[in-house]
């Protein structure tokens, strides 16, 4: 029978949005209630849909109602106390009804405390045993009987009041807390007591927390009165704030004579002595004991240091610059201090002042190393290192500088120009120059273009190197100055060797890169160009609008490079070089539509994608989205350019340019989604190469690197609004 109750009075039902076995309130056939069951109302205070869905563990995990209680213990076997109160908290859980019942720990109570009931659901007293403890029997002034031991609660926290409010439950007033008789009754007896052995505490664990650690540091001078030489004996003096105390270290000078000992003054506190001198050991005690029983042995401490020895030793408020200290009868003058002694006594004592005192002339200034002239034998580096040591070592590169700008993958970092001689002889005035700056070690190479049927041969005219700048002394002290990278742009006059040469043009890898660091190439920086040209033009603005609008006579808004070119020399009055120019042209450029075919630029870039296995163009789309923060489908060309490099795109970097500068608008923004579906093999193959539409006609072969892109049309508007501002 009790088996087929069992069955009949449990059903899997839903609680919590969980499915578990219940039916305490599941009634049987029929909604009649089974023999025995009692069925529980289902109406609630709030109304339906009012608070969250959440089961109950989620909606109030880690919520705890807290209530102040305390119970009465009777004491049948001592005379001294009938009962004790012992105080107690009694915890809530919200999320699992349980309770917990815990007594703070009370120090030399003698009594088991702790823990006094653990954490669990607990039943009701009789006769409603078959029911558990919830929130509803909880409030403040009641009585609650946990397991035959009656509670009375007498407080709760602010949350549990603020909760408790709003379930609808009227707090009772608070009641106070009654005291133990038995405990109140022994703390008088012990205010009562005069201990016979009156005890000194000397707390000493306070000031050492607070100031472990930290240490004055004083610069002293000792003037040794039996020195032979009369030389100051220099100190340093270091108060411990956490013990008061103090040691001295002397600074023992190099070839000085003197023995190297660890400290000049041990650690320890440190008396100003009285005339009388040194006490006897057991004269000055921290205690005073009187024996007052006599044989007996029987001592006491004097609470009125009756007889006591009272030293004083120094402390930190004596210590400051320009003062002097006995040091055991040596006279120690305190000359300065560090940073951190500075800013304790400034913030303790308010000082301000912290002059040192001069105890010793200042050293002699070094004299200047003077290198011997260069010989003519080796590199002037060489010969520098064997005048810097007695054991002669190579001259050391620049390392730091060779790894940052060698080669890397894609980047050559090479600036290459296009050169001519500069001479008179017809011969020579055709021949054409390809001359090579390596960033790494600011070496030079010049290779000559091959010409048919010109009689001379093509190659290697100078072999790579540093090359030294003309006019200067051969046999000097000082280094020779050696070409860099500075001294190379398109117009620039250079010398090598006895040969005069002018650079006429760069490829397009130079211009990118000089334009990149505009900080170390101030002819492609754009806001120095646009400064000196505003220096110059700034009192013809007019003018030079005038100018401006007669080369465009269609109002095109856009005129051709060479009269823009014409136009800035005639302006400047031929203080611009020809450097400055293409970067003032190639900043306000137009950019040409099909410069070069983009379907050919995607062709030869799958075909490198293709052989090299790189499929990772999700990857690559999720990072451009995710640099993309306004959404807007562009990013600048430096960021895409920046994260297609570090995919490791296997492309050169002047076809990754060329493909970026395809997809940019006229903000120059790259349309990234456009560039990824572009190089995307996978979904979007280009069947076969196509022929280059208008390809690109230069005269100047660059050994196998492709040409700079001419500057065709310029939009000069944009020019004179930054030059003048926007004309009304």
């Amino acid at each position: 029978i009790g088996k087929e109750k069992f069955h009949k009075s449990q059903h899997w039902g839903y609680c919590n949005n969980v499915a578990m076995l219940i039916g305490e309130g599941k009634p049987g056939i029929g909604g009649e209630p089974l023999p025995g069951q009692k069925l529980k109302s289902t109406y609630s205070v709030f109304p339906e849909g009012v608070g969250s869905n959440a089961p109950v563990w989620v909606a109030f995990d880690k919520q705890v109602l807290s209530f102040d209680a305390y119970f009465e213990e009777e004491v049948p076997y001592k005379n001294q106390e009938l009962y004790r109160i012992r105080h107690c908290k009694i915890y809530f859980y919200l999320e699992d009804d349980t309770i917990q019942v815990i007594e703070p720990r009370v120090k030399n109570s003698g009594i088991t405390q702790g823990t006094i009931v653990r954490r669990h659901r607990i039943r009701l007293p009789p006769p409603h045993e078959d029911q558990f403890y919830n929130i509803d029997h909880f409030n403040i002034n009641i009585e609650v009987i946990i397991y035959a031991r009656k509670y009375k609660i007498i407080d709760c926290d602010q949350f549990t009041k603020n909760f408790l409010r709003k379930m609808g439950v009227r707090l009772n007033p608070p009641t106070g807390r009654p005291d133990d008789p038995y405990t109140k009754e022994r703390q008088k007896i012990l205010d009562s007591m005069k201990p016979l052995r009156p005890y000194e505490r000397i707390d000493t664990l306070k000031q050492f927390l607070d100031h472990d650690g930290h240490v004055l540091r004083f610069f002293c001078v000792w003037d040794d009165p039996k020195s032979m030489f009369h030389d100051p004996r220099e100190l340093v003096l270091r108060y411990y704030l956490s013990d008061d105390t103090i040691d001295i270290k002397e600074i023992i000078p190099v070839n000085s004579g003197r023995d190297a000992v660890p400290l000049f003054l041990r650690r320890d506190k440190l008396p100003k002595y009285a005339p009388t001198g040194l006490y006897q050991p057991g004269t000055n005690t921290s205690r005073t004991v009187l024996n007052v029983l006599g044989k007996s042995g029987h001592y006491i401490l004097d609470n009125r240091k009756t007889g006591a020895v009272h030293q004083e030793f120094y402390r930190d408020s004596d210590l400051k610059i320009g003062a002097v200290i006995n040091v055991w009868g040596r006279k120690v003058i305190l000359c300065d201090c560090d940073e951190f002694t500075k800013e304790y006594y400034r913030t303790r004592y308010g000082i301000e002042d912290f002059t040192p005192v001069l105890f010793k002339a200042p050293p002699p200034p070094k004299p200047e190393k003077m290198f011997p002239p260069y010989t003519g034998f080796g590199s002037e580096e060489d010969s520098l290192c064997s005048c810097k040591g007695l054991l002669p070592k190579p001259p050391q590169k620049d390392f730091k500088k060779f790894m940052e700008k060698d080669r890397s993958g894609m980047e050559s970092n090479i600036l290459r120009f296009l050169a001519k001689l500069v001479t008179d002889s017809p011969i020579d005035k055709d021949r054409k120059f390809i001359i090579s700056y390596f960033l790494s070690d600011d070496t030079i190479s010049v290779f000559e273009h091959t010409e048919q049927n010109t009689g001379i041969l093509g190659g290697k005219f100078l072999e790579r190197g540093r090359i030294k700048k003309p006019g200067q002394e051969l046999f000097k002290s000082k280094p020779s100055e050696y070409f860099s990278g500075e001294n190379l742009f398109v117009g620039a006059r250079v010398c090598f060797h006895g040969h005069n040469f002018l650079l006429v043009d760069a490829d397009e890898y130079t211009f990118n890169y000089m334009e990149k660091h505009a900080n170390e190439f101030s002819v492609a920086d754009i806001g120095v160009i646009l400064k000196k040209l505003k220096d110059v033009t700034e009192l013809r603005s007019q003018e030079i609008r005038q100018v401006f609008a007669a080369t465009d006579p269609e109002h095109t808004k856009v005129i051709k490079y060479e009269p823009f070119r014409d136009l800035i020399v005639s302006i400047t009055d031929g203080v611009f070089s020809e450097h400055e120019i293409r970067t003032l042209g190639r900043y306000y450029s137009v950019r040409e539509e099909y410069e070069m075919d983009l379907h050919f630029l995607l062709a030869v870039a799958q075909e490198q994608l293709k052989k090299n296995n790189f499929e990772n163009f999700e990857q690559l789309s999720s990072v451009l989205i995710y640099n993309d923060r306004e959404k807007c489908g562009v990013l600048p060309h430096e960021t895409c350019r920046t994260i297609c490099k570090s995919f490791k795109l296997p492309l050169a970097g002047d076809d990754l340019q060329a493909l970026l500068t395809m997809f940019q608008d006229d903000r120059k923004q790259v349309e990234y989604k456009k560039l990824v579906d572009g190089l995307n093999w996978r979904k979007n193959q280009i069947p076969a190469f196509r022929m280059i539409k208008d390809p690109l006609k230069t005269e100047d072969d660059w050994r196998g690197q492709p040409p700079s892109f001419a500057v065709k049309r310029i939009k000069y508007l944009p020019l004179l609004d930054d030059l003048f501002g926007k004309e009304e």
